[in-house]
C-alpha cells in the first residue's frame, strides 16, 4: 500500500495494490502496518461504520463534526466512482481553507483518512457507495456544515446539475462559519486526536513527524 500525505497535515490518501484475476479483483483498502508507518499511529477505534449511497449528481458536504467531541474518519468507495474532497475547515491551522481532492473508486479501491476537525465532501460521479469508518457515532446535533459552492474555498464542485440535501443548499461559507464561532479549533483538534493515539499533540501535527 501507498501511503500519501495530502497538503493538510495529518490527512493521507492510501492507495492499496489491486490483485484482479478472470472472477474480478481483490483489494485491502486499510492496511494497518503501512498506515502506521506512514502516520505514526495505528487506526483509531472504531466506534461506527456508516454506509452511504448517492445516485451520480449527489454533493454531499462539506460537513464537519463540532470540537469537541469531533471525530475521524476513514473513507473509501464501496462501489462507483466518487470525487472525495478534503477541507482544513480549523481555525488556526497552518492551512485553514486549504483542500485537497482524490477520485475515490471501486474499481481500483483506495481510501481518505481525515484527522479530527476537518471537512469532507464528494460529488458522486457516477452511482456510489461511499464506506465510512468512525471514531465517534454519528450525532446529528455535533453535525455541520459549510457550503460547497463557497466561492473563497472555490471547490471542483460543478454548480449545476447537482443534487444537494436542503441543509447543504443553504449551508453558511467558511468565514461566516469562523465568525459566529462555529468552526473547530485546531489545537484541541489536535488534542482529541492526540487522545485517540496515546500521543502528544505535537507528536501528530504532521502526521507522526513533530
Amino acid at each position: 500500500m501507498d501511503v500519501r500525505e495530502l497538503r493538510i497535515a495529518g490527512a493521507f490518501h492510501c492507495v492499496p495494490d489491486n490483485f484482479p484475476d478472470e472472477r474480478g479483483h481483490l483489494a485491502s483498502p486499510f492496511q494497518e502496518e503501512a498506515f502506521a508507518k506512514a502516520t505514526g499511529h495505528g487506526l483509531f477505534p472504531v466506534r461506527q461504520t456508516n454506509h452511504s449511497r448517492s445516485r451520480r449528481g449527489v454533493v454531499r458536504g462539506v460537513h464537519y463534526t463540532t470540537t469537541p467531541p469531533g471525530g475521524a474518519k476513514y473513507v473509501h468507495c464501496s462501489h462507483g466512482r466518487a470525487l472525495d474532497i478534503v477541507v482544513d475547515v480549523r481555525v488556526g491551522s497552518p492551512t485553514f481553507g486549504v483542500w485537497e481532492s482524490v477520485v475515490l473508486t471501486a474499481e481500483h479501491p483506495s481510501a481518505v483518512y481525515l484527522p479530527v476537525g476537518l471537512g469532507h465532501a464528494f460529488v458522486a460521479l457516477e452511482d456510489a457507495v461511499m464506506t465510512y469508518l468512525l471514531s465517534v457515532p454519528y450525532d446529528p446535533a455535533h453535525e455541520q456544515a459549510v457550503s460547497v459552492h463557497d466561492p473563497a474555498l472555490n471547490l471542483p464542485v460543478p454548480h449545476e446539475d447537482v443534487i444537494l440535501s436542503d441543509r447543504d443548499s443553504v449551508a453558511l461559507t467558511l468565514e461566516e462559519s469562523a465568525e459566529r464561532g462555529m468552526l473547530p479549533d485546531y489545537e484541541k483538534s489536535l488534542e482529541i486526536e492526540a487522545a485517540l493515539y496515546g500521543a502528544h499533540p505535537g507528536e501528530i501535527r504532521t502526521g507522526g513527524r513533530a
